[in-house]
């Protein structure tokens, strides 16, 4: 073999190892900014569901708030009926009270 000949040998093993580590580099690159965009998904992703976890908490505190009011007044109405109903009574009973005592 000719000295000529193994010298391109010996070159092209040289391409060929280089151009090998490159594809090396560059598929860890590619790995490398793949795992970079995927952890940046997720991350989005968890800041938009804490976001809307959080909206939805405002939301269902001021259901609950205005319920709560409406049950208060309610219960105050509610209340406030069956005072006047009592106290109707308790002149029907006084009424009967007095008529056992000065009838009877």
């Amino acid at each position: 073999m000719s000295l000529e000949a193994i010298k391109s040998i010996g070159e092209a093993e040289e391409r060929a190892k280089k151009a090998k580590q490159e594809a090396q580099q560059s598929a860890r690159k590619t790995i490398d900014d793949a795992h970079r965009a995927g952890n940046d998904a997720v991350q989005a992703t968890t800041e938009r569901a804490e976001s809307e976890v959080a909206a939805l908490k405002r939301a269902a505190d001021a259901k609950a708030a205005q319920s709560a009011k409406e049950l208060q007044s309610t219960t105050a109405n509610k209340r406030a009926a069956i005072r006047a109903r009592a106290e109707g009574r308790l002149d029907a009973a006084a009424g009967i009270i007095i008529e056992r005592i000065v009838g009877g």
